[in-house]
């Protein structure tokens, strides 16, 4: 009996323990099941984190973000004197400290779409440079459009930049007739993906329709057409590249009610016109760039260009484009200018730099026929005037570069007008130290 009872007990004892064995195995598999799937959560979570994260590296690959700041000190001959060299002087002073340009330029690169915005911050306050949208065909990548505020293809001056450009300023010719390079508008633009692969890889071009008077809002109904037609021949075996192109610029500026145009071509006598609702703006625009490499001293670069047409400006004095709705009479002339531009590399550091410009207003007179008769409407804006600048530039990293240039500024006199009727004192010596990222 008391073997039965044993016997009955250890029977109970080897069932407990099996079935707790079972619930143990089956614990510790559910356990392991719920690990598994939990550390599956945890990997796909990672997962789902760096795909945000790549998608966010990847975004912000594609903005660029570069600058510049300019600062100069200038000493000109005399007080208070008008300039081309950065602009005009204030009232009793002849040297200065400068802020000339503050660039900030942010840019989201797309592949074959392209947006765009730069502002100019100096002393004198903040502005818009550039504010636009491009794209490209797919295929090609060749085609392209741009929209908005951006340089006028116009020549070659306009659109070389000026943290590159070796003179300080750009030509008087180019301030006159395009001040402030940019305008608002659209342009059709062919530029090949693959160059010098067939006949038309060697060409290049950019044109369309513009405001007409720069940055500022829309203040006729009058589209200017601007484009260029542009090529590029290299020739490897020589060391030798030459571009360049062919400008044109088809538009006019719109005349106020009850006002006249006049042709002030005419030593004689200018010839009015009230019935013409727009005055001709046309230029047509020639430019070339050599690019060379010497034997002894280096590479340089010859750079040249030559405009003319017909210019209306706001006043006697003046030949500037106009920026905004003319109010009063307009001066139509007709005009011609030119420049060249050589730079000679010195070593890997510095540069020479000799720029010889000319712009004459009113290509039909000259000297004492400018104010010898009021009614002919002829005054300081037919002054022609010609500039040679010297410079050297020494680039003391990749990052920052100084300039020291020389603006000696000869005028076309009269013994008409009082204020010209001799060389006006105003060159100018520049010295600037740049920084670009």
């Amino acid at each position: 009996m008391k073997k039965f009872v044993l016997l009955f007990v250890l029977s109970l004892v080897l069932v407990a323990r099996i079935s707790a064995q079972e619930d143990t195995t089956k614990t510790t598999a559910e356990d392991l099941k719920a690990k598994i799937d939990e550390l599956k959560g945890q990997v796909e979570g990672l997962n789902e984190s760096y795909l945000e994260t790549k998608a966010t590296v990847d975004a912000l690959k594609k903005i660029k973000l570069s600058g510049y700041i300019q600062a100069q000190f200038q000493s000109a001959e005399l007080d208070g004197i008008s300039s081309f060299s950065g602009g005009n002087f204030a009232a009793g002073l002849h040297n200065r400290f400068t802020i000339r340009r503050g660039r900030l330029k942010v840019a989201y690169d797309n592949d074959i779409t392209n947006y765009v915005l730069q502002i100019d911050a100096t002393e004198k306050g903040l502005g818009l440079k550039d504010a636009y949208v491009s794209f490209k065909e797919p295929w090609l990548k060749s085609f392209g459009l741009k929209a908005g505020v951006f340089d006028r293809p116009f020549g070659f001056e306009i659109s070389y930049s000026s943290s590159s450009r070796e003179a300080p300023e750009r030509s008087r010719m180019y301030q006159t007739l395009f001040p402030g390079e940019r305008d608002l508008g659209v342009s059709f633009e062919y530029a090949p993906y693959v160059p010098y692969e067939d006949f038309l890889g060697y060409f290049n071009f950019r044109g369309g329709f513009f405001a007409g008077n720069g940055v500022s809002v829309e203040v006729d109904n009058q589209k200017d057409f601007i484009g260029r037609l542009g090529f590029s021949l290299p020739f490897y075996e020589e060391n030798l590249a030459i571009d360049g192109g062919v400008s044109m610029y088809v538009g006019g500026v719109k005349l106020a009610a009850g006002k006249s145009i006049f042709t002030v071509n005419n030593p004689t006598l200018a010839s009015a016109d009230t019935k013409t609702t727009y005055a001709d703006r046309n230029y047509l625009g020639l430019d070339m760039q050599v690019y060379y490499a010497l034997p002894l001293l280096g590479n340089f670069t010859l750079r040249g260009e030559y405009i003319s047409g017909k210019q209306p400006g706001g006043s006697a004095s003046s030949s500037s484009s106009p920026t905004a709705l003319q109010t009063g009479d307009l001066y139509l002339r007709n005009f011609s200018g030119y420049y060249l531009n050589y730079v000679q590399n010195l070593g890997d550091k510095n540069q020479l730099v000799v720029k010889y410009d000319v712009y004459d207003p009113n290509t039909d007179v000259e000297g004492d026929q400018i104010g010898a008769l009021a009614a002919a409407k002829l005054g300081a804006g037919d002054i022609k005037y010609s500039t040679l600048g010297i410079g050297l530039v020494h680039y003391w990293d990749d990052n920052i570069k100084f300039v020291f240039y020389y603006d000696s500024v000869s005028n076309e006199t009269s013994s008409k007008l009082a204020a010209l009727n001799s060389d006006l004192r105003d060159n100018v010596f520049t010295f600037r130290i740049q920084y670009k990222f």
